[in-house]
């Protein structure tokens, strides 16, 4: 038997050290790991200690001997045990390709004499497809075939339980028998796209269902194509849901087929329509601006400027000029669109490229653009409630959300400016807010969220707004404009009255540095038949975020623009 030393000063806990007096380890724990039950574990401390004594090889402590060997055999028994499972493992990995090889020559046909399946969609409910009565053996159901893709799936003895998913809904299938033996069900994976055929029956009492109702399926069909990958390039490996915020951006197209993700498009579908039809009941007509533009709205430094045929142009901020230009001939008009802004921001609530609803209105009072509004608003809500489908998505993702109340809060920039230094919360120089202040987004979010209501933040300053805002009349340092504010969220809403007069817009592209020549086709409106006009502009991922309780505009779009990212 040998002896092992030990030094403390020079040794190394590396395999390739010996043990010797010339190869020393560092610690007794590792030397016993090493070398177990040897004649001597010799230790010392060879540079360190100021006593020379300390510099001789002795015995090492019991108590330090006593837990290297307790360590040692705590290792020990590990290693028997993972021996032990890797063995199970092995054992169980040959009677799973044995059985697999089994279902291999397993083959399913589908039984010719049974009725003919009618195609539905995963919610589709009525006369057309009637439920069969589980307790009932003399009664009949429609037989059905359905296509989707595996939600989730689980196995109880010899039942195979799978739940389908097609973006309308949800089905459990229930596969028994011979269809649960083969190869496709055995490695089943999620995603897996599935034609299944069946009757379809009432979930017995007690029991949970999607639409309290489940497929028995007497045939079924996967593709070789429409199988999903399995194993470490499994969906559930590679998208997790507290996963990394780009990473799952990377993934957005199988991020979206979450339920979370799914859930706020459907409501965005959802709005978008409820916006189109609030619009069609107040007899605002739709247009479609274009998006490549030589002109300017909310200034140059946050344009997308490209090379056009040799001429330059820019991807648009705001149809809000082109609709202008609409009023004198189709009256009120609105418009769902892309608007891009070159924004060098990186908040939560601002996107390079996002979906801009517009409407301008025409022969109208400040007062009566506030009112339209609050209607607007209030409206495409109570639309996109009135589906319980939706109305379930928003409760899931927004327990607590309820219809805003009406009147809105309505409060004037220089009320709001008191407001703030009554609260003590300061502007970005962390100085008392003072008139004039353009309200930074932490303190506009603040006061909403502690006021907890909506908010129509009214008559900014003309210096910190665009040239085309009507000033008031009452109080020619402020424009009639709104920000209509919601809390969580902060502004959803921008607009104003518009300047009708021709001589005060030209004195505003003056004031601007702005060149009108390019803006003929604009100015020309105040020429030809001038009118009491104003608009607004609505950020929908701004509105999703707050009715879906997301915490950033990012996922509120299928596929996120910002600075820094336009992939995939």
């Amino acid at each position: 038997m040998a002896t092992i030393y030990i030094d403390e000063d020079i040794g190394k806990d590396e395999p390739s050290q010996q043990g010797t007096e010339a190869s020393p380890y560092k610690t007794v724990q590792f030397a016993y790991l090493q070398h177990p039950a040897e004649a001597q574990y010799l230790t010392r401390k060879s540079e360190s200690a100021d006593d020379e004594t300390a510099k001789e090889w002795k015995p090492a402590a019991k108590s330090a001997l006593k837990k290297a060997v307790n360590f040692y055999e705590q290792q020990k028994k590990k290693a028997a045990r993972e021996q032990e499972l890797a063995v199970q493992r092995q054992k169980e990995e040959a009677e799973r390709a044995k059985v697999l090889e089994e279902a291999k020559k397993i083959v399913i046909e589908e039984d010719t004499s049974l009725p003919k399946a009618v195609k539905i969609k995963l919610d589709e409910t009525g006369p057309h497809v009637k439920l069969r009565n589980g307790q009932d053996a003399e009664s009949k159901g429609t037989r059905v075939r359905v296509i989707g893709r595996v939600h989730r799936e689980r196995k109880q003895k010899d039942v195979l339980f799978v739940t389908l998913r097609d973006g309308y809904g949800f089905m459990q299938c229930v596969i028994t028998g011979q269809l649960a033996k083969t190869y496709d069900a055995l490695t089943l994976t999620r995603e897996t796209s599935m034609e299944v055929y069946g009757e379809m029956f009432e979930v017995p009492a007690g029991a949970h269902a999607p639409l309290n109702r489940e497929l028995h399926a007497d045939y079924y069909k996967i593709n070789h194509e429409w199988k999903a990958a399995g194993g470490d390039d499994a969906i559930t490996n590679r998208v997790q849901a507290k996963g990394d915020p780009s990473t799952l951006l990377d993934l957005r197209h199988l991020t979206l087929r979450g339920e979370v993700a799914s859930s706020v498009m459907f409501v965005r579908d959802a709005i978008e329509f409820a916006f189109h039809q609030a619009y069609k009941e107040t007899r605002v007509r739709k247009v479609s601006p274009p998006a490549l533009v030589q002109t300017q709205v909310e200034g140059g430094a946050t344009l997308f400027k490209f090379d056009y045929y040799g001429e330059p142009a820019f991807l648009t901020q705001s149809s809000q000029l082109y609709l202008e230009t609409c009023l004198p001939s189709m009256g009120d008009v609105y418009c769902i669109e892309k608007s891009f802004r070159a924004e060098k921001s990186l908040t939560r609530r601002h996107l390079s490229e996002y979906t801009h609803i517009e409407a301008e209105l025409d022969f109208i009072t400040f007062d009566d653009l506030l009112t339209h509004l609050e209607h607007i608003i209030c409206r495409v809500l109570e639309l996109t409630l009135a589906d319980p489908v939706i109305a379930g998505y928003i409760k899931v993702l927004n327990p607590d959300f309820k219809l805003p109340e009406r009147p809105f809060k309505r409060m004037k920039y220089s009320d709001a400016i008191e407001w703030l230094r009554e609260h003590d919360i300061p502007n970005e120089e962390g100085q008392p807010h003072t008139f004039g202040d353009d309200i930074a987004e932490a303190a506009e979010r603040r006061m909403t969220d502690i006021i907890n209501r909506p908010i129509f933040l009214t008559h900014f300053p003309v210096e910190i707004k665009a040239f085309y805002m009507q000033r008031d009349k009452e109080d020619p340092r402020v424009t009639e404009s709104v920000d209509c504010l919601m809390p969580g969220v902060g502004e959803i809403v921008g607009g104003s009255m518009r300047l009708d007069d021709y001589e005060q817009l030209m004195a505003a592209f003056k004031r601007e540095g702005l060149d009108p020549a390019p803006y003929y086709w604009y100015t020309d409106q105040r020429k030809y038949g001038s009118s009491p006009h104003g608009g607004y502009g609505l950020g929908l991922e701004r509105f999703l975020a707050w009715l879906c309780k997301q915490h950033t505009v990012r996922d509120c779009c299928l596929y996120p623009r910002y600075m820094g990212r336009c992939t995939p």
